[in-house]
């Protein structure tokens, strides 16, 4: 029998990030192992409907406008037609939603609860406690962990986090701990792509503030005031680009840093393999999946040491510093140090050491055994039952909702029935060529 798992997200591509790489990759892994896999994200400009990707992996694009962030307005009613009737036509077993950001993630978690499927949550992010934005993303996380069956980290950091901000103390047991991957295949290191005559800093991320790039803007103008035979190379973009810009203009060294933009994750090989240094100055991470693809491509990796960062690579391939400008110019003088006295571990034997540590086949594994324990749980939860789990959250006005998304369902199937909905048959071609999952 093969087990049709639905994967919820408002990131997925054309979005560039390490959630949407997640999604994509344990996708491609699990059609290798006979699962059948689809994905339901929101319209992307001219991506709307159904799309198929690398395997003939199908993308639902539902048109649905974004609210903020490539993110949907959490309204958790709206979407109930289109998801159910995905869910339905797929004949899914298991929704399985990702980042606490994505209210498309929670609402279809929530609609899969109450149509009787499995539900597992994997949380990409830390968050703080204080601010408003955390707070309100913490409810939304602890009203889905009350409902769904199983939630991954991606850190034990994560997992800590994640327990706290949830409530979920008594429950810990429902939490796994799976980290992201890389394709160390694809990531091969270029030494002779690297500039002789300069040392690059390499930067790929979202320009945006928890990503520290208001540290990066003085690091910057430090480092090349300092050390004239260096120079930055920036990937990305976001609402702090105009940080970058100002100062480089403000400073004249338009010919020291260069800012590329946004790149498609298959460019950004091209990037890390031009440059010698890695810097990393996010200021919260779970897991940074940019620092293991540029040790992967045989980089120094000088990053901020917060969240999951300590766990992901040993430390021999990593500078950890603390997230302020001096500590980094540190790190980064000791790289440059290091470099230039030829204190280098072979680039290839970093990339064997991520590909060991870190391969989507062994992720792959780990995350069906979860989907296997939650699939062996039992038959499906009556509504009370389930409106006691939600209780639990201590949101009581949220019943309500619960309650509406029932009736509506309710009212859908005297309305379309699930019998008179065609159902896609859940074949599996084994002889379909598959991706490298290494």
């Amino acid at each position: 029998m093969v087990v049709t798992v639905c994967m919820v997200s408002d990131f997925f591509y054309p979005n560039m990030g390490g959630v949407e790489e997640h999604i994509y990759n344990l996708s491609q892994c699990l059609m290798e192992k006979g699962y059948k896999v689809v994905v339901i994200t929101h319209n992307y400009s001219n991506n709307v409907g159904v799309r198929y990707l690398t395997n003939l992996l199908k993308v639902y694009y539902i048109p649905i406008k974004v609210f903020y962030n490539q993110c949907v307005l959490p309204t958790m009613i709206s979407s109930i037609p289109i998801i159910r009737y995905i869910f339905v036509r797929e004949q899914i077993q298991i929704v399985h939603g990702h980042s606490a950001f994505s209210a498309l993630a929670h609402e279809a978690m929530l609609i899969g609860n109450l149509l009787g499927l499995k539900t597992i949550f994997t949380d990409h992010s830390l968050f703080g406690f204080a601010d408003a934005s955390a707070v309100i993303t913490n409810k939304f996380l602890q009203i889905t962990l009350a409902g769904c069956d199983h939630c991954i980290c991606v850190s034990h950091i994560g997992k800590e986090n994640t327990v706290l901000r949830a409530g979920f103390e008594k429950c810990s047991q429902r939490v796994s701990v799976i980290p992201n991957a890389v394709d160390a295949i694809h990531f091969m290191p270029r030494p002779e792509l690297r500039s002789k005559d300069k040392i690059v800093i390499v930067v790929v991320s979202r320009l945006v503030y928890r990503k520290g790039v208001d540290l990066l803007a003085k690091i910057m103008v430090e480092i090349c005031e300092k050390y004239p035979q260096t120079a930055f190379l920036i990937a990305g973009d976001g609402p702090k680009r105009w940080l970058l810009e100002e100062v480089r203009e403000r400073k004249g060294l338009q010919h020291r840093i260069t800012l590329v933009g946004m790149l498609q994750h298959s460019e950004v090989v091209h990037v890390l393999n031009r440059g010698h240094i890695f810097l990393n100055t996010s200021l919260t991470e779970a897991y940074c999946m940019a620092i293991v693809e540029a040790a992967s491509c045989g980089l120094k990796v000088v990053s901020t040491n917060v969240g999951g960062i300590p766990e992901v690579l040993p430390d021999d391939l990593i500078y950890l510093r603390e997230p302020n400008v001096s500590s980094l110019i540190d790190g980064l003088e000791i790289a440059i140090n290091d470099l230039e006295n030829g204190k280098c571990i072979c680039p290839y034997e970093c990339n064997m050491t991520i590909r060991k540590l870190y391969n989507w086949e062994n992720i792959a594994k780990r995350t069906v055994k979860v989907y296997d324990s939650v699939i062996i749980t039992g038959p499906t939860k009556p509504i009370h039952v389930q409106l006691k789990r939600y209780l639990s959250s201590y949101v009581w006005p949220f019943l309500l909702v619960v309650s509406l998304v029932h009736l509506i369902l309710k009212l859908l199937e005297i309305i379309v029935p699930c019998d008179s909905i065609d159902k896609v048959k859940n074949v599996y071609n084994k002889d379909l060529k598959k991706t490298n999952c290494t």
